[in-house]
């Protein structure tokens, strides 16, 4: 699956199914561990997926006049 293209929830609903698979332990070791680097591939993209959202988040806050102003989106930890 060509993971450029992937929008974020096909992305992880892809690695759910993966996931799915390899949990039930029935494919053979080479299918096994071709499915593993299929979900590192996937977590990466949504990673960077998640990443590039998180810089456009902004969150509306009053100025000093009362009206909204967009200020960027800093995480508080």
């Amino acid at each position: 699956m060509e993971q450029q293209s992937l929008n974020f929830e096909r992305a992880m609903a892809r690695l759910e199914e993966i996931v799915r698979q390899l949990e039930r332990g029935e494919a053979p070791l080479d299918q096994a561990l071709a499915l593993f680097e299929e979900g590192s591939g996937l977590v990466r993209t949504c990673n960077d997926l998640l990443d590039k959202a998180e810089l456009q988040v902004v969150r509306l806050m009053k100025g000093a006049d009362g009206s909204p102003q967009e200020v960027p989106f800093v995480p508080e930890n």
